[in-house]
């Protein structure tokens, strides 16, 4: 996968998770996790974005190393959704599949980064 369909892979993935945020119900805890997952998964597209960016390979795996993060924070929020039954499993399904592809993706890069050094 080259770097530009990785950029519009995590953006289509920021794009789906703000759908599925902007779904959850008008009440506390749905607000809550609303501003939780648009955060960080715009922030795996954001950043990735910005790592292909970087002036040095030390600034790339540290950005990298954020959009890990972010993966998988955005992962748990997932999880936590369906968790809560807030929507159901067939709608998150997909999103929870794309979300570990990604952390796997981002975690094989950053060591194959970290080799070269």
């Amino acid at each position: 996968m080259t770097k530009e369909e990785l950029k519009e892979r995590t953006k289509i993935f920021a794009h789906r998770c703000v759908k599925l945020a902007l779904s959850l119900p008008n009440n506390k805890l749905g607000n809550h996790l609303q501003g939780q997952l648009i955060r960080s998964s715009t922030s795996v597209a954001a950043n990735y974005r910005a790592a292909c960016l970087a002036q040095s390979k030390k600034s790339f795996i540290a950005k990298l190393s954020i959009v890990i993060e972010e993966c998988d924070e955005s992962l748990f929020w997932l999880q936590f959704i369906l968790d809560e039954k807030l929507i159901a499993e067939d709608k998150i399904k997909n999103l929870l599949q794309e979300a570990n592809e990604l952390t796997s993706i981002f975690i094989s890069s950053r060591k194959t980064a970290n080799k070269n050094n």
